[in-house]
């Protein structure tokens, strides 16, 4: 077995605290990657929330990650010692179904192995994700990271950057569509960069009225107050897409009566149960629909799109060690708008 350093959930709090960490040994197709940054994920949060600390569960966050290969497997030939790769938070999958042979790995039939919280298809032990100084990583499930990109700022595309890119690209945003993005964070700033790059009229809708200017700044035509009494009416129908990203259970609705005929509203922030009016959808044709992530195809082509559109998240850097800080301040919605932990005071 490799050893590396890296954050894992205390067995009595749930905080973080450095520990060493065992990675396997290479297998023929696996990469050796140095990691450098990694993103802060609200999923983290609720990884922590969920594990309460369990004993003999090790919990290392982090599925957003970007770092040089150090060491390649026999079989490898995509990448070399030296290269710039990024991870998301798949790492695996079955390769045999037939979203898997769609390129859609993200919704693999037999659930696709996790970057952390996972279980591994051969050995069958507990994956530790990127909150660490090395991860070991199956080639195909690498990405070049374009030279165009800052590693630190590219890390966040690898989550919230492809999970926006998906409903964007499946449903067909582009010159002359008309987007609204609910909520301005870490989903949300990438889904306005994204829309804007791909020429639609884009609009941000959020209940905080000092994010209208950082609206304006990452390239958003209008803004929507959406605590001001009624603000639906004055943008009914107004929109071909509504990308929600709001993380916090709310009511669908609202955002519903945004939606154009024939358009979609994409839920992407709080994925748990919700509660919709038949109506809601009758009047107009109107689509609701969810992504998660998104498959091999897809997030290279994001990645493509980033580098040549010049996209990349807004991010605050901390060392490594604040790691516990990051996840407080996350808690409190206290980022603009994304943690990124530099790994190097890890070595």
């Amino acid at each position: 077995m490799r050893t590396t350093t890296g954050w894992q959930a205390n067995a009595a709090t749930a905080t973080l605290r450095r520990t060493r960490l065992e990675r396997r040994d290479l297998r023929p197709d696996d990469l050796a990657v140095r990691i450098d940054f990694c993103g802060v994920c609200h999923s983290d949060l609720h990884a922590l929330r969920d594990h309460g600390g369990a004993e003999g569960h090790p919990l290392v966050p982090g599925h957003e990650f970007t770092g040089v290969v150090t060491e390649t497997g026999p079989a490898v030939t995509r990448f070399s010692p030296g290269d710039r790769v990024a991870v998301g938070n798949i790492v695996d999958s079955c390769g045999e179904c037939g979203m898997c042979r769609a390129g859609q790995e993200n919704f693999c039939h037999a659930f696709p192995t996790l970057t952390y919280g996972g279980t591994d298809r051969q050995d069958g032990t507990p994956t530790l994700g990127g909150f660490s100084r090395e991860y070991v990583v199956r080639d195909r499930f690498a990405y070049p990271l374009p030279a165009g990109l800052d590693p630190a700022a590219a890390a966040p595309l690898l989550c919230a950057g492809v999970t926006v890119w998906e409903p964007l690209h499946a449903l067909g945003v582009g010159p002359g569509s008309r987007v609204a993005v609910a909520g301005l964070g870490g989903l949300g700033h990438l889904a306005v960069k994204m829309a804007v790059a791909l020429g639609a009229t884009t609009t941000v809708v959020s209940r905080s009225p000092g994010k209208a200017g950082d609206a304006r700044r990452l390239g958003a035509h209008d803004f929507l107050l959406s605590a001001d009494a009624g603000w639906p009416a004055r943008a009914r129908d107004g929109f071909d897409v509504v990308i929600d990203t709001i993380a916090a259970p709310h009511d669908p609705g609202p955002y519903l009566r945004l939606v154009a005929m024939d358009g979609t509203l994409s839920l992407l922030g709080h994925l748990g149960p919700v509660t919709v009016e038949t109506t809601d959808l009758l009047v107009g044709r109107k689509k609701l629909s969810s992504a998660g992530s998104g498959g091999r195809p897809a997030t290279a082509a994001m990645l493509d799109f980033c580098a040549r559109e010049g996209i990349a998240a807004e991010v605050e850097v901390l060392p490594s060690a604040r790691v516990n800080e990051a996840l407080a301040r996350l808690r409190r919605n206290d980022v603009r708008y994304r943690f990124v932990l530099d790994m190097s005071d890890l070595s």
